[in-house]
Formats: C-alpha cells, sequence, structure tokens
C-alpha cells in the first residue's frame, strides 16, 4: 500500500474568536489523522474520548485501534491525547522537545512539593508516568513521513510531513488551529511562544501544498495542489 491519509474525526474550538463567540460553545477536540505508509499505521492526536474515537476509526477505515502501529502527538495538550489509552499495544511517539519539556515542568512540580514538605499531586504522578510510555520520534517515522519541529504552540510541538512525489501534506497540529486562523494569517492565542508560533505558521505555509490544521478540516493554500 502506498503513502495515504484519512482525516477520521475533524476537530474544532471550544470558542470561535472569528464567530464573535466571546465563551466557550462546545467541547474543544483536536484533528485526529490516520497515516498509512506501506505497513506503518500512525494516528495523529486521538482527541476524541475512546469510545466515539473507536467508531470513527472504524467507520472511516475499517479498522479497529488494534491495528494502529503508532500514536503521534503534535503536542502533549491534553486536548490532543484523551483516547490514548485506547491504542496500549502502539508506539506512543512525540517529538524529544516536547517530552523533555514536558519532563521538566512535571519535576519542578516534584520538586517544589518535596521542598515543602507536601505530597505531589496525583495528577503530577499520572503525567509522568503517561510521559514515561512516549519515545521520542524520529526524524523519519517511514521512508515518506517526516518530522518537522513546529515549536510555538508548545516548545516542543512537531508537524508530520507526508513526502509523495508530487506535493507535500502536513498534518500541523496548532501551528495553524484552522481555516479562519490561516486566511486571517493569526496564530493561535494560546502559545507558548508568539514569535516561534509566527515563524512556523510561515514556514509551513510555504513548504506545505496541503495543511491538515490542529482544529478543523483539510485546507489547500495558495498555489498549493489538492
Amino acid at each position: 500500500m502506498g503513502l495515504a491519509y484519512d482525516i477520521i474525526s475533524i476537530g474544532t474550538l471550544s470558542r470561535n474568536r472569528f464567530w464573535d463567540e466571546s465563551a466557550p460553545m462546545r467541547h474543544a477536540h483536536a484533528t485526529t489523522t490516520l497515516i498509512r505508509d506501506g505497513n506503518h499505521t500512525i494516528l495523529v492526536d486521538p482527541s476524541l474520548p475512546a469510545e466515539l474515537l473507536s467508531q470513527r476509526l472504524n467507520e472511516r477505515t475499517g479498522l479497529t485501534p488494534d491495528a494502529i502501529s503508532a500514536v503521534f502527538l503534535t503536542t502533549c495538550r491534553p486536548v490532543h491525547r484523551r483516547s490514548l489509552t485506547l491504542f496500549d499495544e502502539a508506539d506512543w511517539l512525540m517529538s524529544a522537545t516536547e517530552i523533555e519539556t514536558m519532563r521538566t515542568q512535571l519535576n519542578a512540580h516534584v520538586e517544589r512539593a518535596d521542598q515543602a514538605g507536601e505530597p505531589v499531586d496525583a495528577l503530577v504522578d499520572q503525567e509522568l508516568a503517561l510521559l514515561g510510555r512516549f519515545t521520542p520520534a524520529p526524524e523519519k517515522l517511514t521512508p515518506r513521513v517526516h518530522l518537522f519541529p513546529t515549536p510555538g504552540p508548545t516548545l516542543g510541538s512537531a508537524t508530520l510531513l507526508l513526502v509523495p512525489a508530487t506535493h507535500t501534506i502536513a498534518v500541523v497540529g496548532d501551528v495553524v488551529v484552522s481555516r479562519d486562523y490561516y486566511h486571517a494569517g493569526r496564530v493561535f492565542e494560546q502559545v507558548a511562544d508568539v514569535d516561534q508560533a509566527r515563524e512556523s505558521f510561515r514556514e509551513i505555509i510555504e513548504i506545505a501544498d496541503q495543511i491538515i490544521p490542529g482544529h478543523d478540516n483539510l485546507l489547500v493554500p495558495a498555489g498549493g495542489r489538492a
């Protein structure tokens, strides 16, 4: 089987500033994408609740969770990983920078609790245990699926570039959160580093023929290939 992708679930934001929404109007979830390259099946950002995502996966591809060989997170934000445990048999991948950044932040919580003589928050322990399951993603997840660092949304945010012979598809996470933000040339308000996020946004616009945003459907930049 050649390189292919399916959008399993189209994400949404809790509120859309371009629709004049000043308060959360819906439950946010990230766009979930399945990438297939030969025998590799990579699920990106499993965001829906587990039962619902399992149904969507089967509806869109005929696959069940045990057919997924790897799960990749564009960012460690909780909304991008609600259904991780549905894929216990798969490899869990993130960028090395995202893993180390999260580990440093969590260990800082542990150190502060130790210094104060207080118990470590159970959630911190849970997050450290979860993080321990992750492996740093290689530069090439498959011959035609490449890791591309796009810091800004978080310090270790990363994109997957799908590179068939004729064009480039970018699964970008929160670098481009939606079609509205793309057309406005704006990065998301909830980013770790605005300058880095803007630079990553510009890079993606320059190199991608198709973009799968973090919380919206596929879009084709001006001059891109549908």
